[in-house]
């Protein structure tokens, strides 16, 4: 989006493989700079913009390894500062003739960086560091060391392990840091990111959600003209419910929204979406019952792949008829010519990745299978920002707390939390068990701390005892994360009296679960579904 560069200042980060890429754009934003990463690969003479500084990323490989990759050069001769990080220092190094070889044992772990003083180096070398003291605790995770400089360039801090732990230019803006700044195990890490775009890269902390909002509401308006309709699914979560009244903050009725009630969403999910888009947030919102189409198709089906497939064809199905009929009806406000889609950065970061796509460990539901039937072209307002910009872009909407900070619910919903056969039965047993789970969550003031939670319906029945009699009734699994990203993702620990409160209230209330157990599996190697 070139419109975004001619806005806000952008930092360029180029990925070669590591897994925390994508934590360096997020340092940069939490600086309110905007960054964008994009493959190693990419060509200096091929972008769209001048960035006010580049970061190299980490990387698995070797830098003097025959396929490993390689930046293009040119980046040196942008005129920018450009910092490497672990594997971002050997690169610099390696292009500019420093050698690197492997370490004697990997390093892995906390370290302790003694930072040489800027006068004491000769030059302004030591700028990245500025304020930061003689030393402070950094996170390493590296197999390969700088073991000789490139010409000009000093040792700006070091480990006892490390002697070139961190360099600098003596002339030009380059520096290298060994260790990883943007992962929370180097404390002071965000601050040295921030030294970097900040003080020497000399960018411009614009980039707010206030900032944005109104710059992409004239953008849209630009897009769409005067007269052209655009269409989209909303579900009810957090990024359709931001696209949705961004796009009508936009284009007023020429947006149509349509949420397909497909018979698995949570408890009175359609109704309450309908109350909160058509009547509290202006949304021209239509909502399609189709859950007996969709439960019809779902009867007998266990494999969760064959479930999300079925609910995506459907989805379609459905959808298309209804654009159809939203494209026929004559109102003056012109013909349907885009599709919104909430995509988000992180999607873009997963599709632009210099590995590729991640290896599928699940389908994941959208409608990117319209584009090429319907020949609608695709708007996405907000595929450059993370979903906590997301969050604060519904905010200044004025979209209620309780939705902006709603959790991540799936495409295919219930349909992959109920472990067997899906049935309407089956579903209203989930439903009223997540409910309870949720409402109790929400009542001890922790589901803010959560960043998502949700209950399972297992394949498997327990004897049970209630009012002296013997029950064999069905299993509830509950499952809470803490995650900042869901890369990874840790088991939440509830006070023990706010489990046995959902506990009691589920076997209790929920005719058909006798027994509630509760899932304290981390990602990895778990994921956070269960299908």
């Amino acid at each position: 989006m070139a419109e975004i560069h001619d806005s806000f200042d952008t930092i360029l980060i180029l990925d070669f493989g590591s897994q925390y890429s994508h934590l360096i754009t997020r340092r940069c934003r939490e600086h309110n700079v905007y960054a964008e990463l994009m493959p190693c690969t990419v060509k200096i003479h091929d972008l769209d913009f001048k960035p006010k500084g580049v970061i190299l990323s980490g990387s698995p490989y070797s830098v003097y390894d025959k396929d490993s990759p390689h930046v293009d050069p040119a980046v040196f001769d942008l005129g920018v500062p450009v910092l490497g990080i672990c594997y971002g220092l050997q690169e610099m190094a390696w292009t500019m003739n420093g050698k690197v070889a492997k370490c004697d044992h990997r390093e892995y772990g906390f370290a302790q960086i003694q930072i040489v003083k800027a006068e004491d180096t000769g030059s302004s070398a030591g700028a990245l560091f500025e304020g930061l003291g003689d030393e402070m605790q950094v996170w390493m995770s590296h197999g390969d060391q700088l073991t000789e400089m490139p010409p000009d360039f000093h040792v700006i801090g070091y480990t006892s392990t490390a002697p070139y732990a961190a360099i600098a230019h003596s002339a030009k803006p380059f520096y290298g840091i060994q260790f990883h700044p943007e992962v929370t195990h180097s404390p002071r890490g965000k601050q040295v990111i921030g030294q970097f775009i900040l003080q020497i890269c000399g960018s411009r902390p614009n980039w707010t959600m206030q900032e944005f909002i109104g710059k992409e509401i004239s953008r849209i308006r630009e897009i769409c003209g005067s007269s052209g309709r655009v269409i989209g699914a909303v579900s009810g979560g957090v990024d359709s419910t931001v696209a949705a009244k961004l796009m009508h903050e936009a284009i007023g009725d020429r947006f149509h929204a349509i949420m397909v009630d497909n018979g698995v969403l949570r408890l009175n999910e359609a109704a309450q979406v309908d109350e909160m888009l058509n009547k509290n947030l202006g949304v021209n919102l239509t909502v399609v019952d189709a859950s007996s189409l969709f439960l019809q198709r779902l009867e007998g089906v266990e494999d969760p792949e064959k479930k999300r497939k079925i609910i995506g064809n459907t989805f379609i199905n459905v959808f298309e008829e209804e654009a159809t009929k939203i494209e026929d009806v004559k109102d003056g406000k012109g013909r349907v010519e885009w599709l919104l889609q909430g995509t988000l950065y992180p999607d873009v970061i997963e599709s632009i990745s210099f590995k590729g796509p991640s290896a599928t460990i699940k389908t994941h539901h959208n409608v990117g299978g319209l584009l090429k039937d319907m020949k609608l072209k695709l708007i996405e307002p907000l595929r450059e920002l993370f979903k906590d910009e997301v969050r604060a872009l519904g905010r200044l909407l004025s979209i209620p707390a309780p939705l902006v900070q709603r959790h991540p619910f799936p495409g295919p919903g219930l349909a992959i939390r109920i472990l067997g056969p899906v049935t309407r039965d089956q579903v209203k047993i989930l439903q009223q068990a997540d409910h309870i789970y949720i409402e109790e969550i929400r009542k001890a003031g922790l589901y803010n701390e959560i960043a998502q939670a949700f209950a399972v319906l297992l394949p498997v029945r327990a004897v049970g005892v209630m009012g002296d009699q013997r029950t064999y009734e069905q299993v509830v699994a509950l499952r809470a994360v803490q995650s900042e990203d869901f890369m990874t993702a840790d088991w939440y620990v509830f006070p023990a009296e706010v489990l046995r409160r959902i506990s009691s209230r589920i076997t209790n209330e929920v005719p058909g679960i006798n027994r509630v157990t509760y899932d304290i599996s981390s990602k990895p190697p778990a994921t956070v579904e269960w299908l």
